[in-house]
Formats: C-alpha cells, structure tokens, sequence
C-alpha cells in the first residue's frame, strides 16, 4: 500500500512548501527527534494514493497545546506536512500573523452565515492536494479525563463538500508534557507519543444524498467514534458511555460564575 518513492518531508505528494513552513519544521523537528519517543500504528494509510487530487483530511483528537507538534511531526515523517485549520482572527493578530499567514495554515471564517464559505480555503487546499488538520471538537477536550467531547459538524461540512478522503488519527502522550490550559512543559523523563492512523472512515452511504443537518451530526459521530475507538485501543480502556457536550459545560460553567 505505501508508495516506494521517497519523498522530501517538506513536501506533500511532489508539492512544494514555502520557506516559512520549512523554517518551522525545521526548528521543531529535531526537538520532537532527540526529547521525545514515538509509537505510530497505520502510517501506510498515510503513504496511500487517494482520488481524485490525493488530498486528505486527517481528524484526530486534540487534549494538548502540544499535540499539534506530536502529530505534525508524524505526518511530516510520512510525507504529508498538514495544514492546520485555525480561526481566521488568528490570521490578523500581530506578530502570530506572519507565521500563519506564510507557514501554509488555512483560516476559518467563523463569521460568515455559509458553513461552506466558512471552509472555502480549507476546500481549496484539499482540491490541491494538500493535507488539511482538522480537531472534530473545535476545541481541547474539557473532559477531566481527556477523552473526546461531542463533536462539531465542521468536519463532516468539509469531507462531505470537498469528497476528500477522511484519515483518523488518535493520539495520546502530549497531555503528559503539557495538560489542556495547564502553564507547564514537563519534557524530562522523556515521554513516549503514541500517535496511530486508521484507514479512511467509510462515508460511502453519505454520497449523492442532500446535507442536511441530521446527516452532518451523523458523519461527525461516525468519525469521533472512530477515533474515539482507537483511543480506547491505545490506552487499553473503555471511553464514557456519553461524551461531553462542550457547549452545555460552557453553559454551566457561566451559570456558576453567575451565582
């Protein structure tokens, strides 16, 4: 299944990557070589050709300011550099703008009333073929024992109006250097990521059918589940039977700042 040409790991199927993006591997890369371990599972779904243009999405679990360093740096491994999505605000704060303006990053437009629009360069970087980043919950898990919230459509709008493959990914390790919305960076004793890819998540039913909101919430399920079902394979237990709704904890957690 993996393709026998080697490629340079800053490109992404034979596409080039401006010098910003090689700037960033190259500062992050040997950080994530010699201070960390790896343990990967299902790179060759990576290495894989897929139709039409050999985009794809890759949906993982996100409960770490630093997994996006552990999982870009596998991905990076197998030849395909990702491109995170983002708020679009992000793209315009000083300083950070540069970065994300010249390191390939792909805004979202949260603003706008049209869910497509709201994803049009993330569309048109797929339909390049390149590898596009995607965290179903939109956000760090908030559940205490950093399993996966509720997730938002926003990757079932992408897969289904783009028709690009979705990879899941499971990831688990990079809470232990840095947990979500904790100050610290333990890197010593070096700690171990586990990162693991499964093969494309069937979506196949969902062809040539209209994209209506229960079908949206049905193809986010199908692909937290997935990863969710991998998780439970790396850390050898079983996930809650109900999954935290991240806007109802946002609720409640305003309700007790009200009281």
């Amino acid at each position: 299944m993996g393709n026998s040409k080697k490629r340079s790991r800053f490109d992404n199927r034979g596409r080039k990557h401006g010098w910003t993006y090689k700037a960033v591997v190259a500062v992050s890369y040997p950080f994530m070589q010699y201070m960390t371990k790896q343990e990967r599972q299902g790179t060759e779904y990576l290495e894989a050709e897929y139709p039409p243009n050999d985009g794809v999405i890759i949906a993982a679990n996100h409960m770490s300011w630093f997994d996006p360093m552990s999982i870009g740096h596998a991905l990076v491994d197998s030849g395909r550099p990702p491109h995170f999505l983002a708020k679009d605000k992000l793209f315009t704060m000083p300083g950070l703008s540069f970065i994300m303006n010249n390191a390939d990053q792909i805004p979202v437009y949260r603003e706008t009333d049209n869910a497509t629009d709201a994803i049009r360069d993330a569309i048109d970087a797929l339909e390049d073929g390149q590898t596009v980043l995607i965290y179903p919950e939109g956000t760090m898990t908030r559940d205490e024992d950093y399993w996966m919230m509720s997730g938002r459509t926003g990757v079932a709008q992408l897969a289904l109006a783009s028709g690009a493959p979705v990879i899941p990914a499971a990831q688990w390790g990079p809470q232990e250097i840095m947990r979500p919305y904790h100050n610290e960076f333990k890197v010593f004793p070096r700690k171990t990521m586990h990162t693991h890819f499964g093969p494309p998540v069937d979506l196949s039913d969902y062809q040539n059918v209209p994209v209506t909101n229960k079908v949206l919430h049905e193809v986010t399920n199908r692909i937290v589940d997935t990863i969710t079902g991998m998780l439970e394979e790396i850390r050898g237990e079983k996930a809650p039977d109900e999954r935290l709704d991240f806007r109802q904890w946002r609720e409640e957690q305003e309700r007790k700042k009200d009281q």
